[in-house]
């Protein structure tokens, strides 16, 4: 087993395995943690006994849906990996995890070759300016062509994608190529692999490129500074291969970590701010153990049994057990009682947590997801620049299906969307429903799973209702008058008023013109209140009633009989009768859409937005083949969207929404939503 006795900065890795599904992340962990003897015998994704994919869902599926966080040693170092699930609708989870690491390694499936997925999240690691390696998995599959392919990789990502090793014997071991000057491979000799590595790293110093001038090679021993800045600058993206399966590469990977990637000293320092705003002031860490701590929550784990845990990336200071830490700008502290490394759902308890290493802490309410973490009051407002989450739209209407659950419900969507980033839950009061956005439906069927079959809750769900509007075309006016006797006193009240169309967006006016008191100024309250309730139950289709000014400009009222609901109702009554002369219409909203596709499949897009009533309003040319299409389109025909994407992108296409505004719904969809609302008069 690992040791739990602290290593210094120089002996920590920290590795983040991300790319698409897959390619054999979960059984390269596997491979890697039994290599370095952290486990006794590697475990098997169709077994459900991996490491790192630990959760009953994950099991089931057969594929990684969160992160999982490991840790190895060898060579005398730490590793500190993460596995990461390879779908793009739990990204919420694999790119938290590259705020944790020094290096994230993109790995490909040799028989697949590249991805979009791999793309993504080559090009997220070069903007948050880790150093990136790419790991070719599955070299022994059938059908793998891998000169071809690493040509493939050097035309999609850049000429400075190097191999540091190569398949040989048929793709039943590797040779090394860094180290080595000499020997052969399955893509021939050695030696010119070697060359082009060395070449590359010396141009980041000028002195090493004089020496390699004039002495024709330099023993790659000499290089690791240059090496670590050409990983930093990304002038060097290594590329190694393996076969999980086989352990072909495997012990030969673990060597590439520890020997040629950068500690936390080397890597580039996330940007952190002090202050917010425009006022805020880029800085950066230090690892430095002796300093004060600096350290981030990165992602939050919820077990029904286990309790809340959250895992901290440490970038300066040391995290013991006593430790009192402050989260961002809380003022009153928390105590660190006890320290684990993760291995997967287990964990070893560990006295401290120095820079580079990546910890977990439990039962501690106030942690949050990105959250900072701190012991010094000067650091309160140090904050980390947010991550470039794709906006979660698609959505899903949800209720429990018992009676009695709605607060277990609301609490349980509270703790999920605590550990996913991109999911997201609101209360849309127009239509009196919960709504849970993610990014696709996998994202979301698997929320429904995690509370049936984690969390024991059923739930009742349907698409969301759309958010139509009512409003008017023209001035009308009406008056009404509530009168009721039953013995005793009565009830009475009578308004006269005058409705007006306002401007789009501009909501309701209420407006008091009364002369004389015929209706006194107690009871205009009371009228108001009527209308209002009118606006909220609209009148011709069941929709809120917006952007109408309504003038009360005469009425009557009875000395004895005239209370406040005889108003009420007069108001809200006048108020429908009055609309019915004012050509009501419904309203519907429309969405502001940005969409993000391949290129060849730009013209099937435009088309379906043309199909669905939308509008484009520009298309513009992005990175790696990729474009943006910008438009607006009803909402209404929005509902099964991303299944559509999926179909004209293969998979490749994201989208986002905003609310731009409202319009008037067609006549034939108006007529289809009035005759489906009948208003109900009181009595």
């Amino acid at each position: 087993m690992p040791s739990t006795v602290p290593p210094t900065v120089e002996r920590i890795r920290t590795l983040a395995l991300v790319g698409p599904a897959a390619t054999g992340k979960t059984t390269l962990v596997e491979a890697l943690l039994q290599r370095a003897g952290a486990i006794a015998t590697a475990g098997s994704v169709e077994r459900g006994s991996t490491v790192s994919d630990h959760d009953p869902l994950e099991i089931k599926a057969g594929h990684s849906l969160q992160s999982s966080v490991m840790h190895a040693e060898h060579d005398g170092c730490r590793i500190h990996l993460i596995d990461t699930p390879g779908a793009l609708d739990f990204i919420g989870q694999s790119l938290p995890a590259l705020e944790a690491v020094e290096t994230a390694a993109i790995v490909i499936n040799a028989a697949a070759g590249i991805e979009p997925m791999a793309q993504r999240m080559m090009d997220y690691a070069a903007e948050q300016q880790l150093d990136r390696l790419i790991i070719v998995n599955k070299i022994d599959a059938e059908g793998a062509e891998l000169a071809r392919l690493l040509a493939d990789i050097q035309a999609t990502f850049g000429k400075e994608c190097l191999p540091v090793n190569l398949p040989d014997a048929g793709a039943t071991k590797v040779v090394d190529c860094f180290f080595n000057r000499e020997g052969h491979s399955d893509f021939g000799a050695v030696a010119d692999a070697h060359r082009a590595l060395i070449e590359q790293v010396v141009e980041v110093d000028a002195d090493f490129v004089d020496r390699y001038l004039n002495e024709g090679d330099i023993d790659a021993a000499e290089l690791h500074a240059p090496l670590e800045q050409a990983l930093r600058e990304g002038h060097l993206v290594p590329v190694c291969f393996v076969s999980a399966r086989s352990g072909a590469g495997v012990g030969e990977l673990l060597d590439i970590v520890t020997r040629l990637l950068a500690n936390p000293a080397e890597g580039n320092p996330p940007d952190f701010f002090r202050g917010e705003g425009n006022a805020a002031e880029l800085m950066h860490a230090q690892p430095d153990p002796d300093a004060h701590v600096l350290a981030q929550v990165f992602k939050i784990s919820i077990d029904p049994y286990v309790g809340k845990l959250g895992f901290v990336r440490v970038h300066q200071g040391t995290i013991r057990p006593g430790t009192q830490l402050y989260v961002g700008d809380g003022r009153k502290p928390f105590k660190v009682s006890h320290l684990y490394l993760q291995q997967g759902k287990g964990h070893v308890e560990v006295p401290s947590a120095g820079p580079g290493d990546i910890c977990a802490l439990a039962k501690i309410d106030e942690l949050h997801y990105d959250a900072v973490l701190h012991d010094a009051a000067e650091d309160s407002h140090i904050h980390l620049k947010p991550l470039p989450f794709p906006v979660a739209v698609h959505g899903i209407a949800i209720a429990p299906k018992r009676r009695g659950d709605e607060q277990r419900l609301s609490e349980l969507l509270g703790k999920l969307v605590s550990e996913d980033p991109c999911l997201r839950v609101e209360h849309v009061p127009a239509t009196n429903e919960t709504i849970v956005y993610g990014l696709g439906e996998l994202h979301l069927r698997v929320l429904l799973e995690r509370l049936r079959e984690v969390h024991k809750l059923e739930v009742d769900t349907h698409p969301p209702r759309i958010a139509y509007r009512e409003t008017i075309t023209q001035n009308a006016a009406a008056q009404y008058r509530h009168k009721k006797q039953s013995g005793g006193a009565g009830q009475f009240g009578e308004v006269h008023l005058r409705i007006e169309p306002l401007p789009r967006g501009a909501g309701f006016e209420f407006v008091d013109q009364v002369k004389g008191g015929t209706i006194p100024g107690q009871f205009m309250p009371a009228v108001e209140k009527g209308v209002r309730e009118a606006l909220a139950e609209g009148v011709i289709a069941g929709y809120p009633v917006q952007d109408v000014r309504v003038i009360v400009h005469d009425g009557k009222h009875h000395a004895v009989d005239s209370k406040e609901i005889a108003f009420v109702t007069a108001g809200k009554r006048a108020f429908q009768a009055a609309i019915r002369d004012a050509r009501p219409v419904v309203l519907e909203p429309i969405a502001r859409v940005h969409i993000t596709a391949p290129e060849g499949a730009v013209g099937a897009i435009t088309g379906d937005l043309s199909a669905r009533r939308g509008m484009v309003s520009g298309t513009d040319s992005g990175k790696l083949g990729q474009m943006t299409v910008t438009g607006q389109v009803p909402m209404a025909e929005l509902a099964d969207y991303q299944s559509r994407l999926n179909a004209m992108t293969a998979g490749q296409g994201a989208y986002a929404l905003a609310l731009a505004h409202y319009e008037i719904v067609p006549p034939q969809v108006q007529q289809q939503l009035t005759s489906q609302h009948k208003v109900q008069d009181e009595d």
